[in-house]
């Protein structure tokens, strides 16, 4: 991979990519660094030391915004509400003609599907801004919260929380027009990985209470956890790199004065076509019920004991975690990957798969493949996200939202990698990926 990076740093075109990419990141986290006015920085440590430890809704938001949520800055909502947005007009593609129809009509359909994804992500981020705005307010920690001047407060941050995540989705854009690899994924990329010093650290506390205390449980948890996250990455690239690939026969034309054709060659199947976003999206709707459980206060015992069954160390949790990486990885392959096009461009090109006719058993042959590879990446997929949820309970540990930003930031870089690969092979620069 670093290789990769070196290779492509060569090429002029590539480099002022990751130049301008690496621009916007580094703004982001100085976004993140930008203190939202009226709130009380003391007040507002206390709080989350206390909730950000024992509830998820808050805690995920906390790690996707990579923990600008917690210091209540100016990208405290990261790109939540525009990962919440995709996926509600992705679901209601299905469900409403006119997003179908719009899904279907090339670029331009495209576009008009962003921008209505964009005024859903603003309607999003103000019910996010206005919740995390009662949260603040209900625990005094707001510098004015009472008359005009408390209007006025609550006024200017809600703005700020949703200026500050539709500036972030536009940022994340700008990567995907100028810059190398997925905008909405490497922002969240850069927030975890800002956040592995904290890591560190509770794993270097975890050592020196080991030698103070004489606690032999954690001389033998911090090596477990080591070895367990390098086996969490083994897992995900060999995930990653793993396809089918179906034989392909194109059969000779004459076309001139030339016979051309009658090469072998393959189609590729990857068995992890959608990459990290299923685990990103299951993770979003995955813990609506612990950020509604954050942000309000239930005074019903029965919704109170509702929302708290989707703690992220339950097993509810674990089964909707599962549930929802399968569907979402079944929706994106269908969304991506058309057999029907695949096979009747097959027969334009005169090729075939040995042992079925072109056109309709082509067609069925490639659905049937395709089902069971993507069933066999979604299985992989959630082994992956399940293992740190099944470590986390067994060693009485928060390692849960650990497992699950290890699997965001390893299918991130991989992708990225990927993207530049590519993008030097069209460039026909020969031996840079030897």
């Amino acid at each position: 991979m670093l290789q990769t990076f070196r290779n492509a740093w060569k090429i002029e075109d590539l480099r002022k990519k990751l130049i301008f990419t690496a621009i916007v990141l580094v703004i982001y986290r100085l976004g993140c660094a930008i203190a939202v006015p009226f709130i009380q920085p003391t007040a507002l440590k206390n709080m989350f030391s206390v909730v950000d430890s024992n509830t998820f809704g808050l805690g995920f938001i906390n790690m996707m915004s990579g923990g600008a949520f917690a210091n209540a800055t100016l990208f405290a909502l990261g790109v939540i509400p525009y990962i919440n947005a995709s996926i509600i007009i992705t679901l209601l593609t299905v469900a409403i003609p006119y997003l179908e129809n719009l899904s279907k009509q090339g670029d331009e359909g495209r576009k008009k599907i962003a921008k209505i994804t964009r005024y859903v992500s603003i309607g999003i981020a103000f019910v996010l801004g206005f919740g995390y705005y009662s949260v603040l307010k209900s625990r005094s920690i707001l510098m004015y919260d009472e008359g005009l001047a408390g209007f006025f407060t609550g006024l200017v941050i809600v703005i700020t929380f949703v200026a500050g995540s539709l500036l972030l989705m536009w940022m994340g854009e700008q990567i995907d027009k100028k810059g190398i690899g997925n905008g909405v994924s490497l922002i969240i990329f850069t927030g975890i990985i800002s956040r592995l010093s904290d890591t560190a650290m509770v794993y270097i506390a975890m050592l020196q209470d080991a030698v103070q205390n004489k606690n032999t449980i954690n001389f033998l948890l911090v090596p477990l956890f080591l070895v367990f996250s390098v086996l969490v990455i083994a897992f995900a690239v060999v995930l990653n790199n793993a396809e089918r690939r179906i034989p392909i026969q194109y059969g000779k034309q004459v076309v001139g004065r030339k016979m051309i054709g009658g090469q072998s060659s393959h189609l590729p199947i990857k068995v992890n076509m959608s990459g990290v976003m299923p685990i990103i999206f299951a993770s979003a709707l995955v813990s609506i019920p612990g950020t509604i459980r954050s942000f309000f206060t239930i005074e019903s015992a029965f919704w109170n004991e509702f929302l708290a069954i989707f703690n992220y160390n339950g097993a509810v949790y674990a089964v909707m975690y599962v549930f929802l990486i399968i569907v979402f990885n079944f929706f994106y392959v269908t969304m991506q990957y058309n057999p029907l096009e695949i096979a009747n461009n097959l027969r334009k090109n005169n090729g075939v798969i040995p042992g079925f006719r072109p056109g309709k058993q082509t067609q069925d042959f490639i659905t049937k493949v395709l089902g069971k590879i993507t069933f066999i990446g979604a299985l992989f997929l959630c082994v992956v996200a399940i293992l740190p949820i099944i470590m986390g309970n067994l060693t009485n540990t928060g390692i849960q939202m650990g497992g699950t930003s290890l699997l965001i930031v390893v299918g991130v870089a991989l992708e990225t990698s990927q993207q530049l690969e590519s993008q030097m092979v069209a460039r026909h620069h020969k031996g840079f990926l030897e």
